[in-house]
C-alpha cells in the first residue's frame, strides 16, 4: 500500500557474541527522535570474541532476529546499518602534512582530504586492515594550532592529526557476507563503540573528556572522547562471560549457577559471597588494567573530567562502578541509571546502546552526531560499494 511506502524505516543490527539485537525505527518528520517499532534480541550463534567463527550458524541466528523484528515492526527490512566490534577493531593516530595548492593560498576540502591521505600513508602494519572511519582531530596551519575546521583560512602548509578506526579485513568481509546472505543490504558500517556513544554520551561529556566502556560477554570496547571527537577506539578480549567462567572454576559450580550467582540471584552465604567478590574483583581489575594501558598510551589516564561511563550487558556486574573509580581514579557511572539528562535516549537498558545508536547514525540528521557522521558517511558508503566488488 502507498502508506507503507512512505514510511522511512531505519534498522540497526548489533551482532554480539552472546546476543544479536535489532532495533527498527521509523523516522517521524519534525520529531527529533525516531519512533521505535521493534527491539528484538535473539541468542547469538557462531561467534567468538565478537567475530564470526561459523558462518552458517551466525547466518541462521541473524535471519531469525530479522524475521522476528519484521513481525514485531510489521515492516519489511531491506537494509541495515551494521555495527562492527570484536577483537580486530582498533584505532591509530597518525599525522600528515601538505602544501596548500590554490594560488590565493585558501584552504579547501581537497587540501584537508590530501592531508588525511598523507596521514593514512604514514600508518604502518596496516596490510590486513581496512579503514572504516577517518576523523580529523586537529589542524595546524603554518605551524600554528587552529580551532575547528581550516576551510577558508589562508596559509602555505597544512598539518593534520587524524584518527583512523580500522578493522581486520577478514572480519569485515565475513560479517558483511553473512548479513547479505540473509537477503538484506548493508547500507553502512560503523564501529560499534562509536555507535554506542551516540545515545549514551552528552555533548558536554564528549567536550570535556570521557571514556565510554561497553562491557559485552567476551569483549569490552572503549572509546575516549575529547573536544567532541573520538581520540581512541579499542576492543579488549575480556568480558562478563570471563567472570562467569572464573566463578564456575573458583567455586566449582556449573556455569548456569555461576551466572545466577554473578547476577546475585542466588542466595549465597557470607563465606561464598566473600569469595565471589574476590573473584569478580580480580577479573575486573584485569579489565581496568587493560583500559588504563590504553589511556596511558594517549596520555589521558586520570585526566578525563567526565570520567568513565560504563554501558553494555555486563555493566550490571556488582560494584563495577566503584571498582572502576578506585582503579582508574576517575569519576565512574553506569549508564541507564540517570540517562534522563540526555534527550536522545529512549533506551533505558544499556545493552541496547549499540543497536539504537546505529539507528541514530542511520538517521543522519541527529545534531549531536552530524559532525562525526559526515566523516563516517563519506568513508563507509564508498567503502561498502568497494567491498562488494571483492566479495565472491
Amino acid at each position: 500500500s502507498s502508506t507503507l511506502m512512505s514510511k522511512h524505516i531505519i534498522t540497526g543490527l548489533d551482532i554480539g557474541t552472546s546476543a544479536i539485537r535489532v532495533v527498527v525505527c521509523e523516522v517521524i518528520r519534525q520529531s527529533p527522535a525516531p519512533k521505535i517499532l521493534a527491539m528484538v534480541r535473539v541468542p547469538s550463534r557462531g561467534l567468538r570474541r565478537g567475530y564470526i567463527v561459523n558462518q552458517s550458524e551466525a547466518e541462521s541466528a541473524i535471519a531469525e532476529a530479522l524475521a522476528e523484528a519484521e513481525k514485531v515492526a510489521k515492516v519489511k527490512i531491506r537494509g541495515v546499518f551494521l555495527g562492527i566490534g570484536g577483537v580486530g577493531l582498533e584505532s591509530r593516530q597518525s599525522e600528515g602534512q601538505v602544501a596548500v595548492t590554490r594560488a590565493d593560498s585558501e584552504i579547501n576540502e581537497l587540501d584537508i582530504k590530501r592531508a588525511n591521505e598523507q596521514a593514512e600513508g604514514n600508518l604502518v602494519n596496516i596490510n590486513n586492515y581496512r579503514i572504516l572511519h577517518t576523523i580529523s582531530l586537529a589542524f595546524k596551519l603554518d605551524g600554528k594550532k587552529i580551532l575547528g575546521q581550516p576551510e577558508g583560512m589562508k596559509g602555505n602548509k597544512l598539518e593534520v592529526k587524524t584518527l583512523f578506526v580500522c578493522c581486520l579485513n577478514q572480519h569485515i568481509n565475513n560479517l558483511i557476507k553473512t548479513v547479505e546472505a540473509v537477503g538484506v543490504t548493508v547500507e553502512d558500517i560503523i564501529a560499534s563503540p562509536l555507535a554506542a556513544s551516540f545515545n549514551t554520551l552528552t555533548n558536554n561529556q564528549k567536550a570535556v573528556g570521557v571514556v565510554l566502556v561497553n562491557v559485552g560477554s567476551q569483549t569490552t570496547s572503549m572509546v575516549v572522547y575529547e573536544e567532541g571527537l573520538p581520540i581512541t577506539v579499542q576492543v579488549l578480549p575480556i568480558g562478563s562471560a570471563d567472570v562467569t567462567n572464573d566463578i564456575a572454576l573458583g567455586l566449582r559450580l556449573p556455569l548456569e549457577e555461576a551466572e545466577k550467582l554473578k547476577n546475585s540471584l542466588g542466595q549465597s552465604n557470607l563465606a561464598t559471597k566473600k569469595k565471589l567478590d574476590e573473584i569478580i574483583e580480580a577479573r575486573l581489575s584485569d579489565m581496568f588494567e587493560l583500559i588504563e594501558t590504553q589511556l596511558k598510551k594517549i596520555g589521558r589516564n586520570e585526566l578525563l573530567p567526565a570520567g568513565i561511563i560504563i554501558t553494555g550487558g555486563g555493566s550490571n556486574l556488582p560494584d563495577i562502578d566503584k571498582l572502576a573509580k578506585n582503579y582508574l581514579k576517575l569519576p565512574a557511572r553506569i549508564t541507564g541509571a540517570d540517562n534522563n539528562n540526555n534527550p536522545n535516549t529512549q533506551i533505558k537498558n544499556a545493552s541496547w546502546s549499540v543497536a539504537y545508536g546505529l539507528c541514530l547514525f542511520g538517521l543522519g540528521s541527529d545534531r549531536e552526531t552530524a559532525f562525526s557522521v559526515k566523516i563516517f558517511r563519506q568513508t563507509s558508503s564508498k567503502f561498502v560499494r568497494w567491498l562488494k566488488e571483492f566479495l565472491p
